[in-house]
């Protein structure tokens, strides 16, 4: 058993409960979580049906993305592979971070699709531009988006679509399990261990391990995430340290204590260094090969991406 400690609004309660599983006897992907939040995975609903029932709410999708730097190559993949899967029919409004909007390439867009590019300052390592996505997604939603949009994604743009992405993945705070931690108890999972820092989570603590390249939610709930996250990771700059996977550090102890009501299975976040597993019926959206980890080295040549 495990101390845990659950946030509900500016007051902590005192649980104990064992680690929740992500798989079940039969090596499938379980269909809720111990706090009876959904687990999506191919197989559980109806397509066809839950974008119908979205679809008349006449609800907006932003999408949250950075390209600074190198990483404006991957931008063209990344538009036109979610042009042909993600959100299809509904309207979206996409937000391309960028410090080099020339670079920016002219994708067609489907009816109700929308993109504006966003120009900030240069960051000279990948951990920087890391750092300050949670403070660049915090005051975007609170100066537009919270009257703009329904919903909010954040994604990393290294990444490429490969199937439909549609509404079976909306709810109020929405997180994606990582493709290399989900058989891994919790012990292992790359936490933030060090007491020091504002994302620290201790080894007897953690439920799942979730993966800062995709988040959402309605749009006051995504933006809370960042304003919290944000506060941590200031707190930590203020005393020179920086999490031991920047962000997503922070969010992991942030969804620790703010459990998400609905969480997406590594099909909504896989990783194309891993051979797809029987668990895994399709694959929807994926993050870079070995052969494109070139842009992700930073000054002195180390890569940024943790296995």
């Amino acid at each position: 058993m495990r101390l845990v400690y659950l946030g509900f609004t500016s007051h902590w309660g005192k649980l104990l409960y064992k680690q929740p599983n992500v798989l079940n006897s039969d090596g499938n992907f379980l269909l809720v979580t111990p706090w009876l939040a959904p687990i999506v995975r191919e197989g559980i609903y109806d397509p066809i049906l839950i974008d119908a029932v979205y679809k008349k709410q006449n609800i907006t999708i932003a999408t949250a993305v950075f390209a600074l730097g190198k990483y404006t190559q991957f931008l063209k993949d990344f538009l036109e592979s979610a042009e042909q899967n993600y959100f299809v029919g509904f309207r979206v409004h996409y937000y391309v971070f960028t410090d080099l909007p020339e670079k920016v390439p002219a994708v067609k867009l489907g009816l109700d699709h929308h993109l504006e590019v966003l120009t900030v300052a240069s960051s000279n390592r990948w951990q920087e531009i890391s750092l300050r996505r949670m403070e660049r997604l915090e005051k975007l939603i609170k100066s537009r988006l919270l009257n703009e949009a329904d919903y909010v994604f954040s994604l990393d743009v290294d990444s490429k679509f490969y199937g439909r992405w549609g509404a079976e993945s909306l709810g109020r705070l929405v997180g994606a399990i990582h493709p290399w931690y989900y058989k891994t108890h919790h012990e292992w999972f790359p936490y933030e261990r060090r007491p020091e820092s504002q994302a620290y989570i201790p080894y007897s603590e953690g439920d799942y391990y979730y993966g800062g390249a995709v988040i959402g939610g309605l749009a006051k709930d995504v933006y809370q995430l960042a304003k919290t996250c944000r506060e941590q990771l200031d707190i930590d700059a203020a005393k020179s340290i920086e999490a031991a996977w920047q962000e997503e550090s922070h969010l992991n102890k942030y969804f620790l204590y703010n459990k998400p009501s609905k969480l997406l299975s590594p099909e909504y976040l896989w990783d194309e260094r891993k051979s797809k597993p029987q668990e895994i019926k399709i694959i929807r959206f994926s993050q870079i090969g070995w052969k494109d980890w070139r842009a992700r080295a930073d000054e002195h040549g180390n890569p940024g991406v943790k296995q």
